[in-house]
């Protein structure tokens, strides 16, 4: 049973938890399949290789050599825990990590907004508004300190590049998982667009009591009657 998983983002609702209404993510799980494990005699470090996700496009010839043993197709090949009991073909079971009450870190990548000033990208507070400054208002300012040292240092804060990153949420908690179309609801909001591939990673902590939900027809989640004590695994 692995301790990671990957789902794609679909969109955010909302629940009600101790009766205070909270946002939630919806995500979609991908059911990942083996095809093949990496041992420390061969490779150095041991790991297992998956592949998830629909695609229409034809494999490369490498590629397709490589799942040639597996028989399978995907769009996405990903290395997670060592499984080396999983038999190579066969589909890894997560039911350990959507059940309702479990802590992950959710990892994706933030939407990018492209080349950003330092207002925008470092919360700057800019120039002043008078004075004659009409142009100085989002302006960086000064960034050295003049003959000594005589640079700028390493790690400025500046305008460049903003968001298209890899972000982690820490410590987010499964509100609620559906088995049958495989939608997965986790508290709070995931990085990333719409559409975007999220990686979840089981921690070892759990809280020490998480309330029992209901979904409706909606994908609405309602609360219910708490539930007991919620045990934490090992990773």
């Amino acid at each position: 049973m692995t301790n990671t998983i990957y789902a794609k983002k679909l969109g955010m609702t909302e629940s009600y938890v101790d009766g205070t209404r909270k946002s939630v993510t919806i995500l979609e799980v991908l059911p990942m399949t083996v095809i093949h494990q990496k041992t420390v005699e061969k490779d150095g470090y041991a790991s297992t290789q998956v592949i998830f996700g629909e695609t229409t496009k034809k494999a490369t010839k490498s590629l397709a050599g490589h799942l040639k043993k597996s028989k399978t197709k995907g769009k996405y090949v990903r290395e997670i825990e060592d499984l080396s009991a999983q038999e190579i073909g066969t589909e890894v079971n997560f039911d350990d990590v959507v059940k309702p009450g479990t802590t992950v870190d959710v990892t994706g990548t933030s939407k990018g907004k492209g080349i950003a000033g330092v207002v925008k990208r470092w919360n700057f507070a800019g120039g002043p508004r008078t004075h004659g400054q009409s142009d100085r208002l989002r302006r960086a300012g000064s960034i050295g300190q003049g003959t000594t040292p005589g640079r700028v240092y390493k790690g400025k804060k500046m305008s460049g590049r903003m968001g298209n990153d890899a972000v982690t949420i820490k410590n987010t908690i499964i509100v609620a998982y559906k088995s049958d179309s495989k939608l997965l609801f986790v508290a709070g909001s995931v990085p990333g667009s719409v559409g975007n591939l999220v990686k979840l990673v089981k921690r070892a902590d759990a809280p020490a009591s998480f309330p029992v939900v209901t979904l409706t027809k909606q994908n609405k989640v309602v609360e219910s009657k708490a539930s007991a004590p919620v045990e934490s695994e090992t990773v």
